[in-house]
């Protein structure tokens, strides 16, 4: 449980940290308002197309994350996830907008098999009766690093590029 419950803390400060990039890259790349926004529309549209596709093929037959087992899913949406951070890298040495737009689209696809994983699991891990409270930790985890992402991140990023 306490691994999980980190996990919920640590994407609710990445999945913030959106908010925190979106000045950012509007500074670097001289977007528009429309175009830095395209940042939260890539993260939370993955969201959307990787819940519909799950959703698609567990109603064509058995639900991949039962096949596959809610450890193997929790890992392969971390793998995911940390693919997309690692994205991060290459969209900045070639300073390209785009890059940096698929590696939030890869993150918020490895962020929704997490919360697909993640959620039932919670549940299961213990007995049935506390199963509502867990997973009410383990959000309230979650809001944990939502509130502190801001703060964290937006001293981080503007301190390390107030001289750019």
């Amino acid at each position: 449980m306490a691994v999980l419950t980190t996990l919920f803390f640590i994407w609710g400060f990445m999945t913030v940290m959106n908010d925190v990039l979106i000045p950012h890259l509007k500074a670097v790349f001289t977007l528009s308002w429309w175009q830095s926004m395209l940042v939260q529309f890539c993260f939370f549209g993955a969201y959307f197309l990787g819940s519909l596709v799950y959703y698609l093929i567990s109603r064509g037959g058995e639900d991949p994350i039962l096949r596959i087992g809610y450890k193997r899913g929790l890992i392969a949406g971390l793998l995911l996830s940390a693919f997309g951070s690692a994205l991060f890298v290459p969209a900045t040495y070639v300073h390209v907008y785009g890059l940096y737009l698929v590696a939030l689209f890869v993150l918020g696809l490895g962020f929704t098999l997490l919360q697909i994983a993640a959620n039932p699991f919670v549940a299961i891990i213990g007995s049935a009766e506390d199963a509502s409270s867990r997973l009410n930790l383990a959000q309230a985890f979650n809001s944990l690093g939502t509130t502190l992402a801001p703060l964290i991140g937006g001293a981080l990023i503007f301190d390390l590029f107030k001289g750019d």
